[in-house]
């Protein structure tokens, strides 16, 4: 029972995450943080699937968790090749353009973002690449794992704002802060806290 739970995570986790991206941040070329944000630079700079650039960015991380942390390997490998392939399946989704303002829709994909990173990492598993490395970090300095998440965030949108646009810095900041803070919630209990 225990698998299916954990499959069933990681389905519900990686078409929230496909569909934050999809919807509302790739037409407005909008970045989520980390693996995820770096993967999508590289999409809006050189036209090429954002899954498929998740996957090989992805490969140091689990590279160093084979070696280091094998059942993260295994825990998130699953999580990592089944939202990079919902991302690529739900392409065509963000042809469907909504007809709200980019903030909002910065806003709603990180909440959707974050939902589906935080509710993987509820069941111990993820997708990967820097949620991967913020889980890690996290059991080491005893920070939440969102928060972690958050700081390596700042970095990726500081290099899409360089390569990509200063817009895309500014929704960016406003879809890493609302994923973080909902990836925050999603795993509060998961640290201990209250």
């Amino acid at each position: 029972m225990h698998v299916f739970i954990k499959a069933v995570a990681i389905l519900i986790g990686s078409v929230t995450i496909a569909i934050g991206i999809n919807i509302f941040l790739i037409p407005n070329k909008v970045l989520d943080g980390g693996i995820i944000g770096l993967g999508l630079i590289i999409s809006y700079l050189f036209h090429t699937n954002a899954g498929v650039t998740i996957m090989i960015l992805s490969i140091p991380i689990f590279i160093i968790s084979w070696l280091k942390y094998r059942s993260y390997f295994f825990n998130s490998l699953h999580g990592m090749l089944l939202s990079s392939f919902f991302i690529d399946l739900f392409h065509n989704l963000n042809q469907f353009r909504l007809h709200i303002s980019p903030m909002v829709s910065s806003f709603t994909g990180g909440i959707l973002i974050g939902f589906g990173i935080g509710f993987m990492l509820r069941f111990e598993t993820s997708t990967g690449g820097t949620d991967l490395l913020a889980q890690f970090l996290s059991e080491i300095v005893k920070i939440n794992v969102g928060i972690i998440i958050l700081i390596i965030d700042v970095f990726v949108i500081c290099l899409g704002g360089l390569f990509v646009s200063s817009d895309t810095f500014f929704l960016s900041a406003i879809t890493i802060l609302a994923g973080g803070i909902t990836t925050s919630v999603v795993t509060w209990k998961l640290n201990g806290q209250e």
